[in-house]
């Protein structure tokens, strides 16, 4: 074999290995962006657009101003032009964020118990969510025609943490 001929097989060894990448590449795009839909359609639950049966908490909605929030929680223990955290005891508390008009855009409650009283995410959601191995539950469910996002975060464990967050989308 010549030096030249040795180069040509080099030069198509190389070509091909450059196509069978860039095709499993594009392969692996497809597959991904494909399965990614699939799973965001599973996840979503029928109704998506209209609403959760948590609207509101402790009385607070979304759009409501924080002179109305304070009148509903009382006085916050830390209070702001932005936000204000309210506790209810040593289990409850809660965080409310404003915009610069001063109108409710979040509202994150966190519950440090296993107690009755903490929601489930069928309470929230008006349908179960799949736990995992170590009891933890998370669900998120954007409601894009009402204009706002839900989740329901639960760490697992004896002594579970459960955050339930409403946010306006902007």
């Amino acid at each position: 074999m010549t030096a030249s001929t040795i180069l040509i097989s080099v030069a198509k060894t190389q070509r091909a290995r450059v196509f069978a990448f860039i095709v499993a590449a594009t392969s692996l795009l497809l597959i991904s962006s494909v399965s990614g839909t699939a799973q965001r359609r599973a996840a979503t639950p029928a109704g998506e657009d209209e609403s959760a049966m948590f609207k509101e908490y402790r009385g607070v909605q979304l759009g409501m101003t924080s002179e109305e929030v304070r009148k509903k929680l009382g006085s916050p223990k830390d209070k702001g032009d932005e936000q204000d955290l309210f506790v209810f005891g040593d289990n409850e508390s809660a965080q409310i964020v404003y915009d610069q008009t001063h109108k409710v855009v979040t509202i994150s409650a966190d519950f440090l118990s296993a107690d009755t009283s903490v929601p489930t995410a069928k309470q929230v959601f008006g349908a179960d969510a799949e736990a995992k191995a170590d009891g933890s539950v998370y669900k998120m469910v954007r409601f894009t025609k009402a204009g706002y996002w839900l989740s329901y975060n639960r760490t697992g464990g004896t002594a579970p943490m459960t955050s339930i967050t409403l946010q306006k989308i902007q």
